[in-house]
């Protein structure tokens, strides 16, 4: 039964994605993103001491087929917990559920370490993969619902993808565990059990310090709650740059509910989104395929293939994890710059190609173990953002309430497709030892992801720099529609409207009170904004819409964002910060300017561009090439 308690318009959603990167973006990121380098430690720990646990001596009586099926129990646990969890999290709220699926994974992860029996470690598997399933949609979720729009893309992928930061370092450790002059063969495989749990210990510390989304308490009657939350978050980022921080974008109107019905929520994806469903079946299973076929058969496939031995394995799987994860890390912050669609489309042909070229390799036999292992890095350099970027789609793509669920049903159906296909077909080749087979897994799997390229090319939404509710309008806000369209598009063009007719509705949304002579100056950003857009429009036309250009740090989350997915509101804010610091102290050096209003809280490239437009508009005068001063009041521009 949906329960409606009353109709509210808040600022919330604008308030969070307006703040600047500060250390709370670090809680969240540090607090919730681990998860991933947790699952990587545990896959690839697993299976590297899982030849150990089939040996005499080690405590357990296993087959190497025995292991080969807790491997599978593990991903049929993760699909199951995504879904169960998936929906619990939309439910009741994302802290609750990131709180008790790490609960479920560290206790799976300690009793593992019990292992006596085959059906005992067969249960322990299913669960420890039921909590891994569940943290994947709490966390996505609750991480797209904290960090600021400029930035999702790139947080997103970085996350996702130190996935295989954790895969490289479970690898490098299991060579410690599994050393028996170190350690006894009964010995070493359960603590790589323990170190897993450790860790998740850890991370429930610093779990606890990360509150509950806003988005998701304002929508579920709580905007009490919620405004508290926000009001806490902006105190801390405001003591913590000295900045005041700028006037936040558009509200939205929704009606509250305590519950929603999950038969409302499921026919979401099929009836209002058809297209953005087809697209997230088609990257899940694109990179499930290929991922998990090299991934679980990387080491057979090296042994059949290359004659490379077991103990130096290990070493070859690190060098393809590091790939993997500085693809996400060196390429992230594109997807927010150049755009989803085309970086997406990227990354999913281009590793097609490169697969193909993998397959070209192996029939030839060109270039040895270590060519193959070059292609092999280059073809998951892209794929890896691919595979990152799937996750980073369908959690903006679907409307809040489906947030969770959305991220578990897309991971759900495209692990058991992709997922379980692509360790079977590639085993299967791998065994036959005829390398014009494995060439043929190549091109299947280069198939798959090229038809997830085209997919995006034709069904991709432009969501970089945009926030989640215009995306996808909430199914509790009023003025949500029926049909499928791109609710970024249409937001971007009735922004100006939306200021001029809902400022007054922002401002008491987020103080509750309307000063003296805020009407004014309310107006007088409106047409400063106005008469600014118009400069550049004239400016700027026949140029390039984007110029992503290097940063100072690629990786950075404080990047500056192309102009076109900026709140002209921010500039404006940038811009008065420079005009008073000048009016107040004088003429200033560049640097003691970007010092004084606190630039590096900006990001990159923010600082030098608000300083053009003061120039440009007469708010500043450049005196030297690095000094600048107020303008002259004689001065009647």
């Amino acid at each position: 039964m949906t329960l409606q308690t009353g109709t509210i318009t808040t600022a919330v959603p604008a308030r969070l994605d307006r703040l600047p990167w500060a250390k709370f973006h670090w809680r969240v990121v540090i607090g919730l993103g681990s998860v991933w380098i947790l699952d990587g430690l545990e896959v690839t720990m697993v299976g590297n001491v899982a030849a150990r646990m089939t040996e005499s001596g080690s405590g357990i009586s296993i087959s190497s087929a025995q292991i080969g099926l807790a491997g599978a129990i593990y991903v049929v646990g993760a699909c199951v917990g995504a879904l169960v969890f998936g929906q619990l999290t939309d439910r009741f709220g994302r802290k609750k559920l990131f709180m008790l699926t790490l609960g479920v994974y560290i206790t799976a992860t300690v009793l593992s370490a019990f292992t006596f029996a085959p059906w005992y470690f067969f249960v322990m598997r299913f669960f420890t993969g039921a909590g891994i399933g569940g943290e994947y949609s709490a966390i996505n979720s609750a991480i797209d619902e904290l960090i600021p729009a400029r930035v999702r893309g790139r947080i997103d992928l970085i996350i996702n993808g130190t996935y295989w930061a954790g895969a490289a370092a479970g690898a490098a450790v299991a060579i410690l565990l599994l050393n028996k002059s170190l350690l006894a063969a009964d010995l070493g495989w359960r603590l790589a059990f323990g170190l897993g749990a450790i860790l998740g210990l850890l991370v429930l510390l610093v779990r606890r310090h990360v509150p509950e989304s806003p988005r998701w308490l304002f929508i579920h009657g709580r905007q009490d709650e919620a405004e508290r939350i926000v009001g806490g978050i902006e105190q801390e980022v405001e003591e913590e740059t000295g900045q005041e921080l700028s006037e936040p974008g558009d509200s939205i109107t929704v009606r509250q509910r305590t519950a929603i019905p999950f038969r409302e929520i499921a026919k979401v994806a099929f009836t209002l989104y058809p297209k953005r469903a087809i697209l997230g079946f088609a990257l899940f299973v694109g990179q499930a395929f290929l991922y998990n076929g090299i991934t679980f058969d990387l080491g057979t496939l090296l042994g059949k293939a290359y004659h490379v031995s077991s103990d130096r394995v290990p070493i070859f799987f690190i060098l393809y994890a590091v790939a993997s994860f500085l693809g996400p890390v060196l390429l992230g912050r594109l997807f927010d710059t150049v755009g989803r669609k085309p970086m997406i489309a990227v990354s999913y042909l281009g590793s097609a190609v490169a697969g193909l070229i993998l397959a070209w390799i192996i029939v030839e036999e060109a270039g040895g173990v270590w060519g193959f292992q070059a292609m092999l890095m280059v073809t998951f350099f892209l794929a890896s953002s691919g595979a990152s970027a799937a996750y980073l789609t369908v959690s903006e793509i679907f409307p809040m309430e489906t947030r969770a669920l959305a991220i578990a049903f897309f991971y759900a159906i495209g692990t058991a497709a992709g997922g379980i296909a692509g360790p079977l077909l590639f085993g299967r080749f791998i065994n036959s030892g005829d390398n014009s087979l494995i060439a043929l897994g190549f091109v299947i799997g280069a198939v798959v992801m090229a038809i997830g390229g085209a997919v995006e090319l034709l069904f991709g939404v432009s969501s970089e720099g945009k926030s989640l509710e215009s995306i996808a309008m909430p199914l509790t806000a009023q003025d949500a529609k029926g049909d499928e369209q791109d609710a970024g598009e249409k937001a971007a063009g009735d922004q100006q409207d939306k200021h001029e007719g809902q400022d007054e509705g922002h401002d008491e949304a987020h103080d509750g009170r309307t000063p003296a002579g805020e009407d004014d100056l309310r107006h007088a950003r409106r047409e400063r904004i106005r008469s600014r857009q118009e400069r550049q429009r004239l400016q700027t036309t026949g140029r390039a819409r984007y110029r992503p250009g290097p940063g100072r740090v690629l990786w950075s989350p404080r990047m500056s964002v192309s102009d076109s997915t900026e709140p002209p509101e921010v500039l404006d804010h940038e811009i008065e910060s420079i005009a008073g610091a000048l009016a107040d102290r004088g003429q200033l050096t560049d640097s003691a300017l970007s010092q004084l209003v606190g630039a590096r809280y900006w990001g990159p490239g923010r600082f030098r561009r608000a300083l053009r437009e003061a120039v440009a508009e007469g708010r500043a005068v450049r005196l030297s090439r690095d000094r600048y001063g107020p303008p002259d009041p004689s001065d009647d521009r």
